[in-house]
């Protein structure tokens, strides 16, 4: 009962800081998805989170989520069956029909050929799976992600081109862009990535208007304010909710 309390009251203020951020920017505060990140937490905790009324899911590895999500999708009585599945670290090709098989959502799309392989496995279920590509904005070179140079289109042509080619494939639906930003100091150094995030949405939303693009997923638990003022429309955080992970573990 304890640790279901401190869930509880973790996620309420979480909620409340989304709020308070989403005001701060003159935004709603409903049009703000959180996905809560459960990786190395047990499908227990995440069938906790959903008694607090958490309905967005975040795992960062296949082989994990594979453990745990088909347990929380059996139809079992009192399990639920709304929860939506969030694939936000990176997939390996290897990994791909299995992602498929598993999520409602891929952020981590970053290159063609993964969006070639996801639309192949999507379309052997007869789904259409939505997706976000992720920009590696900062330039880091440990992160994934298209490596885009500042927040003009015109300056990367092949990404462009990569881009349209993940636009017209038959079984994604791309719903906008996803990214990581750096560790730093303090959260305010990390508006300048968001910003750039969301001025590369508003082109690439211009550039290819038959993609939906309304989505910016950006922002975790050290940095989500800052990011909803940015313009996130989903926030993945944590730590903030669960607790702290093992050292080394972002978010």
């Amino acid at each position: 009962m304890r640790r279901m309390m401190t869930l509880a009251d973790n996620l309420h203020r979480v909620h409340e800081r989304i709020a308070t951020a989403a005001r701060r920017a003159g935004r709603d505060p409903s049009d703000i998805t959180l996905v809560a990140v459960t990786k190395t937490h047990p499908a227990d905790t995440i069938l906790e989170a959903y008694e607090w009324g958490v309905r967005h899911f975040g795992e960062n590895r296949a082989e994990e989520a594979a453990e745990k999500i088909p347990t929380l999708k059996s139809p079992i009585p009192n399990r639920p069956s709304e929860i939506v599945w969030h694939m936000i670290g990176h997939v390996q090709s290897r990994k791909v029909e299995a992602v498929v098989g598993l999520f409602d959502w891929v952020h981590s799309v970053d290159s063609l050929k993964l969006a070639e392989r996801l639309s192949r496995f999507a379309g052997q279920r007869a789904r259409t799976l939505c997706v976000l590509l992720e920009f590696n904005v900062s330039g880091e070179a440990s992160k994934y992600g298209f490596r885009v140079k500042g927040d003009r289109i015109t300056g990367d042509l092949d990404v462009l081109k990569e881009v349209e080619a993940i636009a017209v494939l038959p079984h994604l639906k791309v719903e906008g862009l996803m990214t990581m930003a750096p560790i730093v100091a303090t959260m305010e150094q990390t508006r300048p990535v968001f910003r750039a995030l969301h001025r590369w949405r508003d082109q690439l939303a211009a550039r290819f208007p038959q993609c939906e693009w309304r989505h910016l997923s950006m922002g975790m638990t050290d940095d989500y304010e800052v990011a909803i003022e940015e313009g996130a429309t989903i926030v993945r955080i944590g730590r903030a909710i669960f607790g702290e992970r093992k050292a080394g573990d972002p978010d």
